[in-house]
């Protein structure tokens, strides 16, 4: 669980803390870099655009949520989901089903193409992933997997607290 905000950090810790930021960031850049994308849709055979692509994968994880849902989920607006999944539906990777406990409302949910899609996306990127790291121990990758996992948890349980208002003020630097 994420430590409160207030708390006072080591300077050691500060500049740990900037370095995974700093690495966060490049590795955004090099999953959302237009060439990457289009290796990976030349070698997966999916002609969609990065965006699409990004809620292909959330919908085949999450599925099947509301459109407003995905949007909270991929902190994006909802029309910007609602007309990404419209093209998704015009190609045949998605479709609407009604909301079990809304019939009013509908959900997203992938067709058999979206499935088999979204496995190939992944394989190609599974296989990028594992060329990168083919020299890290298997030790290591467990290592990193959990890690990663236990972030993913704490920066999404801290976005959780600070959009329902428990969000303390970020300090100043400490002298």
């Amino acid at each position: 669980m994420p430590t409160s905000p207030s708390a006072e950090v080591p300077a050691s810790a500060a500049t740990d803390v900037a370095e995974i930021d700093r690495n966060l960031n490049r590795m955004a850049h090099l999953a959302n870099h237009a060439r990457q994308h289009g290796r990976l849709r030349e070698l997966a055979g999916v002609p969609l655009e990065r965006s699409a692509t990004v809620l292909l994968r959330q919908i085949a994880d999450s599925e099947p949520l509301r459109p407003g849902e995905l949007a909270n989920l991929l902190a994006v607006e909802a029309s910007h989901i609602t007309r990404q999944v419209q093209r998704l539906q015009e190609a045949g990777y998605v479709t609407r089903v009604p909301d079990p406990d809304d019939r009013r409302a509908q959900r997203i949910r992938l067709t058999v193409a979206g499935e088999e899609a979204v496995v190939r996306i992944r394989e190609v990127s599974c296989r990028t992933m594992r060329r990168a790291l083919e020299d890290w121990s298997p030790q290591e990758l467990r290592r990193l997997a959990a890690f990663v996992d236990r972030m993913v948890d704490d920066l999404l349980s801290y976005t959780t607290e600070a959009d329902d208002g428990r969000e303390a003020a970020v300090p100043g630097p400490t002298t």
